[in-house]
C-alpha cells in the first residue's frame, strides 16, 4: 500500500510516479477483491489521496483498470511468446496445436486478475471513460492481438488468415471461462452436496486448453473443406 500525502506533481516524472503508485495500489487490490468490489473511494484511501486528486491522473476507476488490462495483456503475450518457443516445428500439426493450446492455458490461468479484467472489459471497463481513453485501450489491444497472431502463426502456420479471428476468440473465451470458474461458496457447497453437478464445473486450465485446441483444429478442417474461418 502507498501512503502519499498529496502534493501537486510539478514535473512529468512526478506525474508518472503518482500514476504508477495508483496503478500498483489497484493491482494489489485485485489480488484480494473482485473487479466489481474495487471502488474509487477505497483505491483513493489506500493510495493516500483524495478521490479528486486520483482523478487528476485517471478519468475514473474504469480508466485505472483499463490501464492495468492493457499493461497485463502486453506482459502476458510476451510470456506466451517465450513459452511458445518450445513448440517443436517438426512435429505434426495436431501435436503443435496441442502444445500451443497447453501454453495458452498454462500462461493465462496463472493470471487470474488479467482474466477478470478481460471478462469485465466490454460490460464494465469501457463505460465511464472517454472516447479517447477507449481509443488508447483499443489500439493497445490491437498491438497485443497482432503479437498473439504472430505467436500462433509461428507455432501453427497452417492457420493462415484465420489467425486473427482465432486469437480474438481465444482471448474472449479465457475471460469467460475464468468468470464461470470463479464460483461462490454456495455453489461449491452445492457441488459437494450433489456429485452429479460436477459436470457443470468449469476447471479453467483444462477447459481453455481444450477449447483452444478445438478452435484451431476446427479452423483447419473448415479451411481444408473450402471455407476458412477468415472468409465467412
Amino acid at each position: 500500500m502507498f501512503a502519499v500525502g498529496f502534493q501537486r506533481a510539478r514535473s512529468e516524472e512526478q506525474r508518472a510516479q503518482r500514476r504508477e503508485a495508483i496503478l500498483a495500489t489497484a493491482a494489489a487490490m485485485l489480488d484480494e477483491t473482485s473487479v466489481s468490489a474495487l471502488t474509487l473511494s477505497e483505491l483513493s484511501r489506500r493510495v493516500g489521496l483524495a478521490k479528486s486528486n486520483v482523478l487528476r491522473y485517471f478519468e475514473s476507476r474504469e480508466d485505472v483498470l483499463l490501464e492495468l488490462l492493457d499493461r497485463w495483456s502486453g506482459e502476458w503475450v510476451v510470456e506466451l511468446a517465450a513459452a511458445a518457443g518450445t513448440v517443436d516445428p517438426g512435429a505434426d500439426v495436431m501435436a503443435r496445436i496441442g502444445a500451443f493450446a497447453e501454453v495458452v492455458a498454462h500462461t493465462a490461468s496463472a493470471r487470474p486478475a488479467l482474466l477478470a479484467l478481460i471478462s469485465a472489459q466490454s460490460e464494465v471497463l469501457e463505460h465511464n471513460v472517454s472516447t479517447q481513453a477507449v481509443l488508447r485501450h483499443k489500439h493497445a489491444t490491437l498491438a497485443v492481438l497482432d503479437r498473439l497472431v504472430g505467436v500462433l502463426r509461428g507455432a501453427v502456420p497452417e492457420v493462415g488468415d484465420a489467425a486473427g479471428e482465432l486469437c480474438l476468440t481465444i482471448a474472449v473465451l479465457a475471460g469467460a471461462f475464468a468468470a464461470q470458474a470463479n464460483t461462490s461458496v454456495s455453489c461449491e457447497t452445492a457441488f459437494a452436496a450433489d456429485p452429479a453437478l460436477q459436470v457443470l464445473r468449469i476447471d479453467l486450465a483444462p477447459m481453455l486448453r481444450g477449447a483452444t485446441a478445438a478452435l484451431i483444429a476446427g479452423a483447419l478442417v473448415q479451411d481444408a473443406s473450402g471455407g476458412s474461418a477468415a472468409s465467412r
